[in-house]
């Protein structure tokens, strides 16, 4: 009888402490996708400004050639060098917001990483400190019917 009781009491311990380690794994692999989704985001960001960036290029070479065929001095046309200015603060404006953007999301994925990290750390300790109260638990039931 004893010999059951105590193998029911294992399979018990041994049941919470690996619901603990399975609830830390699933944390730290959601921990790891959190980190993924953050690093693709992040070079999408970077890709989107590039592409601003170059988009900023291509219209300025466009429109540097469209000045000159109109026969505009572009080096000392004042109209021209202000409409230059505006469409380089423009797009400096552009890229700026996509980078700072990228840095909030970026602080939030880290967050949620953290938070899921810490979830996966307090699932396992939770189970260990359980285990513990179980097995004290099943000593003194044990004891209780023994005498």
């Amino acid at each position: 009888m004893s010999a059951i009781f105590a193998a029911l009491s294992g399979v018990q311990v041994l049941g919470t402490i690996l619901g603990g380690i399975g609830a830390k794994k699933e944390a730290d692999l959601e921990a790891f996708n959190i980190e993924t989704e953050r690093k693709f985001n992040s070079a999408a960001a970077s890709q989107q400004a590039r592409a601003r960036m170059d988009e900023y290029d291509s219209a300025t070479a466009t429109n540097l050639a469209s000045f000159a065929a109109a026969g505009r001095d572009i080096g000392s046309d004042r109209s021209v060098e202000a409409f230059l200015d505006k469409q380089r603060e423009v797009a400096t404006e552009d890229v700026s917001r996509i980078k700072t953007q990228e840095t909030r999301a970026s602080n939030q994925y880290k967050a949620e990483q953290a938070r899921t990290k810490r979830s996966g750390k307090t699932a396992l300790a939770t189970s260990l400190f359980s285990a513990a109260g179980q097995t004290a638990g099943s000593y003194s039931r044990y004891n209780d019917i023994k005498t």
